[in-house]
């Protein structure tokens, strides 16, 4: 691996520093989850001349790849799903299809992003690879990265590891499991830094589990603390559950990486839906902290405050998205804001210094899974969309309204973006009132998907303006492209064609777009090296970087 390593420290100096605030050295870009770049370099004015610098397709076989995990042989490996490349004839064979759903990392010239069981580097210049690290083990739906302490990356894994890298040479430093051998959890959230804390989500909404996040040691992957969704008995919100089994049980994995206020040292942590599923009568009651925004001091992890965005979900409407964290005006006065956009079909604008709601509006009419809101400004379930028997309609549908890929806020225009589906299911319960499963199999997709892409005002919710797709050609909700803007005045993001578009952040004017072949299937983000601003982009196993002619 020396090798490897001199060729980095070569990419270094060959490529330069990137400049300060021009980065991606974590999830969301920064620590707000904006996604919002000051780099003014490409704007309305030129982004019609960008055009590609390069294009990487990622490649997961074993040949050349750096390998770490347990090989599971026979029947458990064809349980567990493998993907580890080549498949029992020898490295070399063929690779498991890629979909690159990660954050990509930018440190030192070297770009960083993964699939599931699967670590890249390649160069930020030239997009030709550096390492690849493959860790062998059972696979799942998708994985949002890695996280980046020093010269060390972290990595969830499906089968519910941390393991640690050295980022110059992808070997491994050391591997821990972060839920139970047998646990029905599964793992796809990017690790995210907090000072001296590495900050992990275990995800899983199948079977009997609970959800949790915890920080561990940068240095050892030891156990620092551990926060958990469901609260035990004696716990406040423990009421919130008919007995100590229901709430055991009860999921809610916060599979959405985090954002951070250091001047508040809180974390923002988004979580899952409950379980069983859809079927809510094993389980009565608000079922906190599921579905919630929830605030942690991370140095501790003890709660400061929470608020719970939909009680008692029977819809699959995970509050797994993007907790958007806001310094701006409110009804004139100077505010520490938090903005989220649901997947229930309703945005929130709270107080993030005490989770006090000050805004809760629809993002779209259709949303009908709550019948209004209580003396405390929190939704209160809809009883007449409830699954039953024999199907009831609600909308949206499960992959709801907005889902995980990230909103984005400008602080030049003071709007907040975010792509959103209009959509309905029908809902089903098992004819044995006594049976608790209620769980996949028991909704049934309906109609049109009707998707625009909004840009809102941040106090009010308020359309300000939208651009509406193509009904034949919506987004199904959870392929929700993510958005990107920038102090040039630009809103990238992709539409159900699978364009690539830039649009004018003030006005959604249409300023470019180009064809990838397919959805676009990450978070756009920029970056600049070498005085160049590049704008990246994942579509199903590939990168693709554009910069001005």
């Amino acid at each position: 691996m020396k090798r490897v390593a001199l060729l980095i420290a070569a990419l270094s100096l060959t490529l330069g520093a990137q400049q300060a605030g021009y980065g991606w050295p974590t999830y969301h870009g920064d620590n707000s989850g904006r996604h919002y770049s000051a780099d003014t370099q490409i704007s309305a004015a030129n982004v019609h001349t960008l055009s590609l610098a390069w294009v990487e397709h990622a490649n997961s076989s074993e040949r050349g790849a750096i390998i770490g995990g347990a090989v599971i042989e026979g029947a458990a490996r064809a349980a567990s799903q493998i993907q580890i490349g080549a498949g029992r004839g020898g490295r070399g064979g063929g690779a498991a299809p890629v979909t690159i759903k990660s954050a990509v990392l930018l440190d030192e010239g070297v770009l960083y992003f993964t699939s599931p069981n699967n670590v890249f580097a390649v160069d930020a210049r030239t997009g030709k690879s550096v390492w690849h690290y493959l860790w062998q083990g059972r696979s799942a739906i998708g994985n949002r990265g890695v996280g980046l302490y020093k010269d060390w990356l972290y990595l969830e894994t499906p089968d519910n590891h941390i393991v640690s890298l050295d980022r110059l040479t992808g070997q491994q430093r050391w591997s821990q499991p972060i839920a139970p051998n047998g646990a029905a959890n599964f793992s796809t959230s990017a690790p995210v830094a907090i000072g001296g804390h590495i900050i992990v989500g275990v995800g899983g909404d199948a079977g009997t589990n609970a959800g949790w996040v915890e920080a561990i040691d940068p240095a050892t992957g030891d156990l620092q603390w551990k926060w958990n969704v469901e609260p035990g008995p004696g716990e406040p919100g423990f009421d919130t559950w008919p007995n100590a089994r229901a709430a055991a049980n009860g999921a809610g994995g916060p599979w959405q990486p985090v954002t951070y206020d250091p001047a508040l040292n809180l974390v923002y942590v988004t979580t899952g839906n409950p379980t069983p599923t859809y079927n809510g009568l094993g389980r009565k009651g608000a079922n906190l902290y599921t579905c919630s925004v929830v605030a942690l001091n991370p140095d501790t992890g003890k709660m400061a405050w929470y608020y719970q965005v939909s009680p008692h979900d029977t819809h699959d409407w995970d509050a797994t998205e993007t907790p958007v964290l806001i310094d701006a005006s409110y009804h004139g006065q100077p505010r520490k804001l938090l903005a989220l956009a649901e997947r229930n079909g309703y945005y929130f604008l709270l107080d993030r210094t005490n989770g006090h709601p000050l805004t809760v509006t629809k993002l779209v009419p259709t949303a009908d899974g709550y019948a209004g809101l209580d003396a405390h400004q929190v939704l209160i379930p809809e009883p007449k969309r409830e699954g039953s028997i024999g199907g009831t309609i609600a909308s949206p549908d499960s992959d709801g309204v907005t889902n995980y890929p990230a909103p984005s806020y400008d602080p030049q225009t003071g709007l907040f973006y975010v792509n959103v589906t209009s959509s309905y299911s029908l809902y089903y319960l098992s004819p044995d009132p006594a049976d608790a499963t209620g769980f996949r199999g028991s909704e049934y997709h309906l109609g049109l998907f009707d998707s625009a892409l909004l840009a809102l005002h941040l106090d009010t919710g308020t359309v300000a303006w939208r651009h509406d797709y193509p009904q034949e050609a919506g987004f199904a909700s959870s392929t929700h492209p993510g958005i990107l803007t920038t102090a040039g005045g630009v809103l990238f993001t992709g539409d159900p064609s699978g364009n690539f578009v830039a649009r004018d952040a003030r006005t959604g004017r249409d300023l470019w777009h180009v064809n990838l072949g397919s959805g676009i299937t990450d978070n756009p983000e920029t970056y600049r090296l070498d005085g160049h601003q590049y704008i990246l982009v994942a579509a199903g196993d590939s990168l693709y970087t554009f910069r001005l002619q």
